[in-house]
């Protein structure tokens, strides 16, 4: 009996998470669609903003920023060519490797990004927090 309620306890533990998470993703949605972002493109932007790839220059693999953004390969793709079309990032083919593609923000990502954190930040303290 004790095994089972602890085992029912962690199964609770489980949606609890996925729940928050449902939550805080759909609120950070709806502060962000004013701007014309969703959670995703901003935790793109948020990333390259950091600055910090492997190299430590400030353009990120595609690959390095699919192993941080919780996306499948096309839809980090998707996102990154919306993205671009919107001129917010930059795709340029690696130097050290034909295959591969940096991506970077453009002054206008950086700016955007500049001007969305705070909200970002906002809805996570309130969802979050406590």
């Amino acid at each position: 009996m004790a095994a089972k309620n602890a085992e029912q306890a962690l199964v609770n533990q489980w949606r609890d998470i996925l729940a928050l998470h449902a939550r805080t993703q759909c609120e950070l949605d709806r502060a962000l669609h004013g701007h014309g972002l969703c959670a995703s493109d901003f935790e793109v932007l948020d990333l390259l903003a950091e600055g910090r790839a492997a190299d430590g220059g400030c353009a990120y693999r595609v690959q390095e920023i699919s192993e941080r953004v919780h996306l499948s390969q096309s839809a980090l793709s998707r996102l990154i060519a919306r993205l671009e079309k919107d001129g917010l990032v930059d795709r340029a083919m690696c130097a050290e490797d034909r295959r591969g593609v940096r991506v970077a923000l453009t002054p206008k990502g950086r700016a955007l990004h500049g001007e969305v954190l705070p909200v970002q930040r906002a809805v996570l303290i309130r969802m979050l927090a406590g």
